[in-house]
């Protein structure tokens, strides 16, 4: 390894380390990930640069961002000082989103895969950050079409910024279950509610749930082993489904799907956000906090992949399965009380139906795979339900 690398992330960590000092406690942002698509055939389109190139000088161009491939773009709330800012946000970058596409005649989808479109065909864009990673993974970051959302989450002290995101890892797979939206992908109903998790987690390094760490010296120690293996160039190359993010600085939670639906996108950032608080409050008063191994977190992923929230979990405290929908409605509970001391207790709730149900229920009416994905595509367009 370079000096020059060296003194790089040495000055990253020290950076990253000091900022958590400082942020303050439970501020939040939200990205969301939307596929670019041709309007008549819903095809994904490469198209990314246009829209990129009609942001500049809008009042979106400092929160669009490309992502991965040119069929892709990722819109950002920035951050926000309290909840009811970020929710109200979501909605205002959608419609800035659709004001600057449908001029261009871009389509907008938001599930956590497209349902047929081939990757083979989606382009890689250009950035130095996505020519490394294309040079690095090859067929794996070719394979990831997928599109998510993010929540970060403002939690002040790097020690406990690390035992949140620890604490955080018990949580993932509800949080999956809750959000699953991707039953369709390459032509086919996959019989998973959420396609994306499999695709993404299952072949990216670094991916899905991570270890737990004690605080924030083990973190540096593996970020610092990382640079110094060479098994990373940039600190962002750690994939977890959570992360203390070594920029921003945040918890980010990464392991949900994206929504079709803004009321529903509002509600699992609500939980998402809600949660992190919970945690953290629960870490200050000396409460256990979940310390799960990984082994038995994988059951519940695997679960809520598979069967999202129309099937069961494993209550680890009495070893039994328990309906995931049942599960949500337990989480929920547990939160509203912070929920409601932060503002973000009317958006907390469970759906009859998630994006996934919905699809996975139209396909057993017989509904085609276009007409589902239609369906997905006129939600996500009614921006201000």
């Amino acid at each position: 390894m370079g000096e020059e690398q060296k003194v790089g992330y040495q000055e990253l960590l020290e950076r990253s380390r000091a900022a958590f000092e400082e942020v303050p406690d439970f501020t939040v942002a939200v990205e969301e990930e939307f596929a670019l698509l041709d309007p008549s055939t819903l095809d994904l389109v490469n198209r990314f640069e246009e829209l990129q190139l009609a942001a500049q000088g809008t009042a979106l161009e400092p929160h669009l961002v490309g992502e991965l491939i040119a069929s892709e773009v990722e819109v950002r709330t920035g951050r926000c000082d309290a909840f009811a800012d970020a929710a109200a946000r979501l909605g205002e970058r959608r419609e800035q989103l659709r004001a600057l596409a449908e001029p261009l005649g871009i389509g907008l989808s938001a599930v956590g895969t497209h349902p047929w479109s081939p990757w083979q065909e989606q382009r890689i864009i250009d950035t130095p950050h996505y020519r490394r990673n294309d040079e690095l993974l090859r067929y794996v970051v070719w394979r990831n079409n997928s599109f998510g959302l993010h929540v970060h989450v403002g939690v002040n002290g790097p020690d406990r910024a690390i035992r949140v995101c620890s604490a955080l890892r018990a949580y993932l797979p509800e949080l999956l279950a809750l959000s699953a939206s991707s039953p369709f992908v390459e032509g086919v109903f996959t019989h998973l509610h959420s396609a994306r998790t499999q695709i993404f987690t299952r072949m990216f390094p670094r991916c899905g749930i991570p270890d737990a760490l004690a605080g924030w010296d083990e973190w540096e120690r593996y970020v610092r082993f990382l640079y110094e293996t060479r098994s990373i160039g940039e600190h962002t190359q750690i994939w977890w489904s959570v992360r203390p993010h070594l920029a921003f600085p945040t918890v980010e939670i990464r392991i949900c799907d994206a929504q079709p639906d803004l009321g529903e996108a509002r509600s699992l950032a609500a939980l998402c956000y809600a949660l992190t608080a919970r945690l953290a409050r629960a870490l200050d008063e000396g409460e256990p906090l979940p310390e799960l191994p990984h082994r038995l977190l994988e059951e519940n992923l695997w679960r809520a992949i598979r069967w999202g929230l129309s099937g069961e979990l494993i209550d680890f405290e009495r070893e039994e399965p328990v309906p995931a929908r049942a599960r949500l409605e337990q989480l929920v509970e547990w939160v509203r009380p912070v929920a409601e001391e932060l503002g973000a207790a009317e958006w907390l709730a469970v759906p009859e139906r998630n994006a996934a149900e919905r699809q996975v229920a139209r396909h057993e009416e017989g509904a085609t795979i276009e007409q589902i994905f239609a369906e997905q595509v006129h939600r996500h367009e009614r921006v201000r339900s």
